[in-house]
């Protein structure tokens, strides 16, 4: 019974996931949607997983070691999409099973890429269901990112190691205050964002699912048009630019905030460079646009509300920017990899890689010129130490490494070069949208094939989990005691 610990917490995880499902059959259920009857199902089947586990770990006390905390990692989030798919299969859509479960890896880790068509004829419920995976996902994010990774020292993450990082022995020593403070933060911004949403011109309904994933930077829409579906109301691109913001930064920062330290947010050196590279951008293709003949406040807000989605890993889309010029594909391509801070809802490498790896070039030249100096790195007040350098060089080899390889996988399959090689970078960066005709923002992933759908899926799951967290699991090393 060495995993009995494992199953114990996935089936709290699966209970709560149950729990979530309710609110959108209740829904259906008022308004006499045949839909209801998936979801009463999902719940059933879900529960009963729930009940078979349960039985069988109830007495065995909650202890994980690193070992166990990397299967469970993994494990919560394969386990959590696949019961998540649930709904889709049985529901209207009548998805087909690779279909569904795509939907729901790409919720669930907030990538945001659809292979849906017709959203807007889809039932409430399911509507409502895309943005409670997404904001669900994006709560488990932060969580991840405070509580997990820097424990297991993934991808540098140690850098950001609290007291709320020693999960040696329990479960969530030292965490609960963190953990409720953090969820409150996350609840009080949905509900503010769904409230600016509403006061915007959004019906209830639109607007609860754009705030869930507006702060899980999830990207999910109630429309196949994305947000050009409200082209005629520019206020809400700069209402939603703002939350998807939001989501972006450090939520430990919100709570240091709100406890008093009230300039922690802007010293933080995470933030300043996000804000110092979302500012050169947007002045750069505004001006960009502008030259081209794009009216100047037009320019202004497509631009600030299409570049803050991707940087932030949103997804969202108010144009089709694939048709703005060579330089706004390319520039588009490279903010593909960025992501926003540690710590957020955000996905692809994080501002905080490219911050070191800039200063462990700067101490790399200075090497260069003075040989035998000693040069001490600082990051934010904390000294960089070997382990936190290299796991920043060894997530970002890997990051790269794993595009690569799927991109070259996808070409394969049949892809054209543009669809394979910007499908894995926004698959792996957890972005949404991609590049070309197929996958752009006008477009989506239905046309690919199966296979091609299993990959993106095993992409966006290693992309959310930081690269390491899943290869150290395929090393026989790990499985040895």
């Amino acid at each position: 019974m060495a995993w009995a610990p494992v199953f114990k917490v996935l089936a709290v995880l699966w209970l709560v996931l149950a729990c979530f499902m309710l609110a959108p059959w209740l829904v259906l259920f008022i308004e006499s949607d045949s839909d209801s009857r998936a979801f009463a199902m999902s719940i059933a089947v879900v529960l009963t997983a729930v009940a078979l586990v349960w039985s069988m770990t109830w007495r065995i006390p909650i202890e994980l070691k690193p070992r166990q905390m990397f299967v469970l990692t993994t494990a919560s989030w394969v386990s959590i999409s696949g019961f998540a798919s649930l709904p889709l299969v049985l529901g209207a859509p009548q998805l087909s099973f690779t279909n569904a479960v795509f939907e729901s890896v790409s919720a669930i880790t907030t990538t945001g890429s659809t292979i849906l068509v017709g959203i807007e004829d889809l039932s409430d419920g399911l509507k409502l269901w895309r943005g409670i995976m997404q904001w669900l996902g994006g709560i488990g994010i932060i969580v991840m990112a405070i509580a997990i990774l820097p424990f297991l020292k993934v991808g540098g993450m140690r850098l950001f190691h609290t007291e709320s990082s020693d999960w040696s022995d329990k479960v969530m020593p030292r965490t609960g205050g963190i953990a409720k403070a953090t969820l409150s933060i996350y609840v009080a911004f949905t509900f503010a964002a769904a409230l600016s949403y509403w006061l915007g011109g959004m019906s209830i309904l639109d607007a609860t699912v754009h705030a869930m994933t507006s702060m899980a930077t999830g990207g999910f829409a109630n429309s196949d048009a994305s947000f050009s579906a409200y082209a005629n109301q520019p206020h809400i691109f700069w209402i939603a630019s703002f939350f998807m913001l939001c989501g972006a930064l450090p939520f430990v920062l919100y709570i240091r905030t709100l406890r008093g330290s009230r300039s922690s947010l802007w010293r933080d050196q995470q933030v300043q460079g996000l804000l110092a590279l979302l500012a050169i951008v947007i002045l750069l293709l505004t001006l960009y646009r502008i030259i081209q003949g794009t009216p100047s406040f037009e320019a202004l807000t497509h631009t600030t509300f299409n570049v803050i989605s991707i940087v932030t890993t949103t997804g969202y889309a108010s144009d089709d920017y694939s048709q703005w010029g060579a330089l706004a594909v390319v520039a588009f391509f490279y903010l593909t990899f960025v992501g926003g801070c540690s710590g957020s809802t955000s996905g692809g490498m994080k501002i905080f890689r490219f911050q070191i790896a800039a200063l462990m070039l700067w101490n790399q030249l200075r090497f260069l010129v003075h040989s035998n100096g000693v040069f001490s790195t600082n990051y934010n007040g904390v000294h960089l130490t070997d382990d936190i350098s290299r796991g920043v060089v060894a997530f970002s080899f890997f990051f790269f490494l794993t595009i690569a390889g799927l991109a070259l996988s996808l070409s394969a399959l049949g892809l054209e070069f543009t669809t394979a090689l910007t499908g894995a970078a926004t698959a792996v960066a957890n972005v949404g949208p991609g590049l070309g005709d197929t996958i752009g923002p006008s477009g989506n992933f239905e046309p690919l094939p199966a296979t091609a759908k299993w990959l993106l899926c095993i992409g966006m799951l290693m992309g959310r989990l930081e690269i390491l967290t899943v290869l150290v699991l395929l090393t026989p090393m790990f499985w040895r005691k």
